[in-house]
């Protein structure tokens, strides 16, 4: 939940300003920001993780809330920035002559017609940060903090006869599975619409 409250929290005004403002150079900008897509995270869970032991956030669920933020802003920005872009401009002249501020404008007019947009970063967030291994095992060291993939993969070093229980790990794997499921199928019309949405201008 921290990861989709931390993408959502940043990309919105960051996709609202590229899209909507005059900021100079705001092309640039965008095509540096969607560079990040090609850097691959594990290249910075090193440094990443150095710097989050400087400040005490490993072991820590907002130290890894960070971490999967961060892989997951290019995209959430790519989406997000595309759909409210898609918005008629009439609208938000509309809602300016009728005194709204920007703010106000994003909250009643941008966010309602993009909410498809916002499902789907929410749910990319979700998905990611639910089934994301590597980060979590280069932050978390202590199985008190572990998150479901790494009780996953611990469970196979920990049965009394020093083997694997098969059925028990693939048991744990399909309710693994469940939540990731349900809540597509509860958000489906929203993420088939979101995505195109931010994919077409």
């Amino acid at each position: 939940m921290l990861t989709i409250l931390f993408t959502l929290l940043l990309t919105v005004p960051a996709a609202y300003g590229l899209a909507r403002f005059p900021v100079p150079g705001k092309e640039v900008i965008f095509v540096v920001l969607l560079l990040a897509l090609i850097v691959p995270y594990q290249a910075l869970l090193t440094p990443m993780f150095l710097m989050f032991a400087n400040l005490g956030l490993t072991n820590s669920l907002v130290g890894l809330a960070v971490v999967h933020t961060a892989i997951q802003l290019p995209f959430s920005l790519y989406v997000l920035r595309n759909s409210f872009a898609a918005v008629p401009r009439e609208l938000s002249e509309a809602a300016i002559v009728d005194g709204a501020s920007s703010l106000q404008a994003l909250r009643r007019v941008f966010l309602p017609a993009t909410v498809p947009a916002v499902v789907t970063v929410a749910l990319f967030a979700f998905i990611m940060s639910w089934n994301e291994f590597l980060g979590a095992l280069v932050m978390m060291s202590k199985g008190s903090t572990f998150t479901l993939p790494l009780v996953l993969a611990a469970a196979r070093t920990e049965t009394s006869l020093g083997g694997t229980d098969w059925g028990m790990l693939q048991a744990g794997i399909t309710i693994s599975v469940v939540p990731c499921v349900g809540v597509y199928l509860l958000l489906q019309r929203y993420y088939v619409s979101g995505l195109m949405s931010g994919a077409v201008k």
